[in-house]
């Protein structure tokens, strides 16, 4: 376009500058309205990966339940343990598991104190673990070193603690590597100290308010003898694992004499389920909030054609005079249709910026605060969004100045310039 065409559309929109600006709002608000909808979409989306980021996505958490059906001489309602023996089996009956790692708890951070260190108490949960658990709950050792086999072989008594525990019985600054906690009356030397890589404040200080101690050590200090209090397990890459949560939980009611058909005998949590579920829900949001934006930025978009109509309706005579001295239709359609596209164009543009304005304030003022929200955190639109809801603009305001030109054109010189 040249100079003149652009003041010549500036000159047109100016005219009545209440009626542009009542038309390029509908515009402004459809693409605000699809942005803040997109960026909200992205924050839940971000809460959600934040909540599940301090455990393996591709893992399934089994226990022991009572059983609700009787087989081969049992009764119903039986109760019974897993055992160390079932650890080898299932590594050799189901070869699609990655990691297996058998655990036991006791204590808890919601019950009464259980741990000390001099004068110092606190009240946490004391897990009896093997070192692969760091996989299933990955975590960032800030001193010392995670569990080990020579520590399983020897039941050594160590423990590797979490930071909530090293701030409730340690002073600010204090090496906690090589001294003594008491837990459940059992001492135990610290070998380790880790903090969780969850994002989710809440998830983290759930995770780091735990003492892990070698498995072996734990069913010999607390007299649980074989007894496993329940399996975390993860599945090879390319493999589901509720696949292999089927096949373990196959081969351990077979192990236990469970009947097969008895579902209530083991629970269990599919973290992989738990996270499609999730994130197939966000999906649907993302696309309802497209669909609105969409749809609202479209109803914009033909509140330009009828305002454009309105104009092209007032400048019949104008027109009129164009042809007469030679304009062509093309060039006329061209000017009504460049008209259209740089009021959609505009105000979409003020409405993107104003858009992504809000998401980064709101993010900004979110990272202000000490902790954040655990289902909303981030949020923010992806360039392609952008790029693409531009391009829809365009397109829009191709489309709204289409009939309006068609209009300008239509009408026969003759008939323009006899137009009051």
């Amino acid at each position: 376009m040249d100079r003149d065409q652009w003041q010549e559309i500036l000159v047109v929109l100016g005219r009545n500058k209440l009626r542009t600006f009542l038309t390029a709002f509908g515009v402004f608000w459809g693409i605000f309205m699809l942005v803040i909808m997109m960026g909200s979409g992205k924050g839940l989306q971000n809460g959600a990966s934040a909540g599940f980021g301090g455990t393996a996505t591709n893992s399934i958490f089994i226990w022991t339940q009572l059983t609700s059906m009787p087989y081969k001489g049992f009764k119903r309602g039986r109760n019974f343990n897993f055992r160390n023996s079932d650890v080898p089996a299932l590594r050799a009956a189901v070869p699609d598991i990655e990691v297996l790692a058998p655990r036991c708890q006791a204590g808890g951070h919601r019950g009464s104190a259980n741990v000390t260190r001099g004068v110092k108490t606190g009240a946490f949960n004391i897990y009896g673990d093997y070192p692969e658990f760091q996989q299933v709950q990955p975590s960032e050792m800030v001193q010392g070193r995670f569990l080990n086999y020579n520590d399983l072989r020897d039941k050594r008594k160590i423990c590797v603690i979490g930071m909530e525990v090293y701030n409730s019985l340690y002073t600010s600054g204090e090496d906690p590597i090589g001294t003594y906690i008491k837990a459940q009356g059992i001492n135990y030397k610290v070998v380790g100290l880790f903090k969780s890589k969850s994002d989710d404040p809440n998830r983290s200080e759930e995770q780091e308010k735990a003492i892990y101690i070698p498995l072996t050590t734990f069913q010999q200090a607390y007299n649980w003898g074989d007894i496993i209090g329940w399996f975390s397990i993860t599945s090879k890459d390319g493999v589901s694992v509720t696949e292999v949560g089927d096949k373990v939980k196959s081969v351990l009611k077979e192990r236990h004499k469970v009947n097969p058909e008895d579902d209530q005998a083991l629970g269990s949590w599919n973290m992989e389920e738990a996270y499609n579920r999730m994130m197939s829900l966000l999906t649907g949001i993302n696309l309802l909030s497209l669909i609105v934006g969409t749809l609202t930025l479209l109803a914009g978009a033909i509140g330009v054609s009828n305002i454009m109509l309105v104009i092209v309706k007032e400048r019949t005579r104008e027109f009129g005079v164009r042809r007469a001295l030679g304009a062509t239709p093309s060039s006329i359609m061209i000017q009504v249709i460049l008209e259209s596209v740089v009021l959609t164009t505009a105000a979409g543009i003020i409405g993107i910026i104003c858009g992504v304005w809000l998401l980064e304030l709101i993010t900004m003022l979110m990272n202000s605060f000490s902790e954040q929200s655990g289902f909303f955190r981030n949020p923010g639109v992806e360039l392609s969004i952008v790029l693409t809801a531009l391009f829809i603009l365009i397109v829009a305001g191709v489309l709204a100045g289409i009939i309006p030109a068609r209009k300008a054109v239509s009408v026969r010189p003759v008939e323009a310039l006899r137009y009051e």
